[in-house]
């Protein structure tokens, strides 16, 4: 990371970050390049492991690839801001963001298809459902897959 004074290395601001952000724009190998698609998302963390979910179609291009190889990368960002100054190069922008890569792999799994979308619902709305669990009919209208982070990197401009 060139800017070293903007990364953030305490956990719970890393977290704090992970809470606020609620758009993850997901890099996918299409052949032809990457393949970036904006999601939303929720996660899970066990034994300091981030695991990261995503819901969608059952099919498409997005779980084709992912199929194809799973190897991705992301990006989320909040706390944006733009910064005047008098002239063009005072301006800047506040911004906190992560940057990572993971193992993407479709959940087939009921119970965990059920716990990522409770992940997921609680991210986005900050309240706990448990429909998926006592009606595991709505869970079966959708696709889920994961991303079992293996490294991230956090910065911030404040």
């Amino acid at each position: 990371m060139r800017r070293t004074d903007r990364e953030v290395t305490d956990r719970e601001k890393q977290m704090e970050i992970l809470h606020v952000c609620k758009v993850a724009r997901i890099g996918i190998q299409d052949g032809k390049g990457v393949y970036v698609v904006p999601v939303n998302f929720g996660f899970t963390i066990e034994t300091d492991k981030l695991t990261m979910y995503v819901h969608g179609a059952k099919e498409g291009k997005k779980l084709d690839l992912i199929k194809e190889n799973p190897y991705v990368g992301f990006e989320m960002d909040c706390k944006d801001e733009l910064v005047e100054g008098k002239v063009a190069c005072q301006y800047s922008y506040y911004y906190a963001s992560i940057i990572g890569s993971g193992k993407a792999s479709v959940v087939e799994d009921q119970e965990e298809k059920c716990k990522a979308l409770a992940a997921i619902m609680k991210h986005q709305t900050g309240k706990e459902f448990k429909d998926f669990s006592e009606n595991p009919k709505l869970a079966d209208a959708v696709g889920v897959f994961k991303i079992e982070v293996d490294e991230y990197t956090c910065k911030q401009h404040a």
